[in-house]
């Protein structure tokens, strides 16, 4: 038998090959656990975005009713950035058209109920229905005592008004921006 008593040191790279491999598989589960922890933070960001609350009501221009509002009578619509020009006792108020001219918004009964008013020159959008007006409406009005007689007079100029459900109104910045 040959003597290999020489070259037992030499030859034998079994032991340091498997530390070797086994360091690799550590690295790499290692840097793999990071990756996973950098994508949970990102699905934990994703979740946690607050969800805004946006009106699906369609806005309608103050120039597409200024003339005449019976195109959209029924319509469930929404009118943004008019002031409001005057109020209509403790009912409505009137909104200052593009053109000058007012149009009535009229408070529903869930408004009143909470006290909602708005004052001359406040900045206001307004979601409702848009509705003919007639006496009979206007009678309900004055047997409510929500309106004046002299109110009843001025309102019965008004084609249209809109019932409004949703009434948001801000005062102008100092100034008015003009």
């Amino acid at each position: 038998m040959a003597d290999n008593a020489s070259r037992r040191g030499a030859a034998d790279l079994g032991v340091p090959l498997m530390i070797v491999a086994f360091a690799a598989i550590a690295g790499f589960l290692y840097w793999l656990n990071g990756q996973a922890a950098a994508e949970r933070a990102l699905e934990i960001v994703e979740d946690t975005t607050p969800e805004v609350e946006v009106s699906t009501t369609p806005v309608v221009a103050g120039a597409d009713i200024q003339m005449d509002a019976s195109p959209f009578e029924g319509q469930f619509v929404r009118l943004e950035g008019h002031p409001v020009a005057s109020q209509l006792g403790t009912q409505g108020v009137w909104i200052e058209l593009p053109n000058g001219n007012p149009f009535l918004v009229a408070f529903s009964d869930g408004l009143m109920a909470e006290g909602v008013t708005g004052t001359n020159g406040d900045i206001t959008n307004v979601e409702g229905t848009i509705v003919g007006i007639n006496d009979s409406v206007l009678t309900a009005w004055s047997g409510a005592g929500t309106i004046s007689d002299g109110d009843r007079l001025a309102a019965e100029f008004a084609t249209h008004y809109l019932d409004a459900t949703v009434f948001e109104s801000s005062t102008p910045p100092p100034g008015g921006g003009e």
